[in-house]
């Protein structure tokens, strides 16, 4: 089985190209959480540094966490001068108390929760905040073309668990309960936020490429219609010739140290 780290290898570029970027209403909701004009943020498995971009002109220090090299690569390219910590979220390597915020884009799932929580709280001041989100695959478009996507998804979830390639991750709709559950929170909550962009059939049927089981299903040699891949794109064909506009619901995890 693929590791979280290597799993992506490879790849980074064609991630980096067709990700979704958080909503900027994310970044102004966790500045005013923190308290902090000007926050001290950390980024937890930053990848591509498309998490982390938007912090640059806001953060008065600003670190990243990203152990594959690949990412960490146009992570620095994008953001000039990021500090990436040579490090993991289990063990960042970091001081004390040295962040006002930490946050974890598309990344918690991937972590050692157990390890992961106490570290962000280790590395937060008395007061700091945790935020990890997500969005939701797929975002919404055409009715056809989303039944489309979550057909994909079942049918890629079920061809990775016929050849043993499904990765050890949690599932995200319980990140706000482990939270609680780790102790090492006073308060958490889970809000949801929006964000617009737009694509075509090329641009979705990439994002499904992106995914990190599609990723180990196309190295295991599992073709098109192994992984729904056929039907999801002709779908996107019929709807998306020209780009439309993209919904993407983002869920935001929040906890208080």
């Amino acid at each position: 089985m693929v590791d979280s780290v290597s799993r992506f290898d490879g790849f980074a570029e064609e991630y980096d190209r067709v990700r979704p970027s958080p909503p900027a209403a994310l970044f102004e909701l966790l500045r005013q959480y923190t308290g902090r004009e000007s926050p001290t943020v950390v980024d937890l498995g930053a990848g591509t540094g498309l998490s982390t971009e938007p912090w640059q002109d806001i953060a008065g220090q600003l670190y990243a966490v990203e152990p594959n090299a690949e990412m960490a690569a146009i992570a620095r390219a994008r953001v000039p001068g990021l500090t990436i910590a040579d490090g993991t979220a289990e063990h960042t390597g970091l001081p004390d108390a040295c962040a006002d915020l930490v946050t974890a884009s598309q990344a918690l799932h991937w972590f050692d929760a157990e390890r992961a929580l106490p570290e962000v709280a280790r590395i937060l001041k008395p007061g700091g905040v945790f935020a990890a989100y997500d969005c939701d695959w797929p975002p919404t478009v055409h009715p056809e073309v989303d039944a489309a996507y979550l057909e994909f998804e079942r049918k890629h979830y079920a061809a990775q668990i016929e050849l043993n390639l499904l990765p050890r991750k949690a599932n995200k709709h319980e990140h706000a309960q482990r939270m609680r559950d780790s102790g090492q929170f006073r308060l958490v909550r889970e809000i949801a936020l929006h964000a617009q962009d737009s694509g075509d059939a090329a641009r979705l049927c990439a994002v499904a490429e992106s995914q990190g089981g599609t990723v180990a299903l196309r190295r295991a040699g599992v073709g098109d219609e192994g992984i729904g891949m056929d039907v999801l794109a002709a779908a996107a064909q019929r709807h998306l010739a020209e780009p439309r506009t993209w919904w993407w619901t983002y869920r935001v995890r929040l906890g208080v140290v």
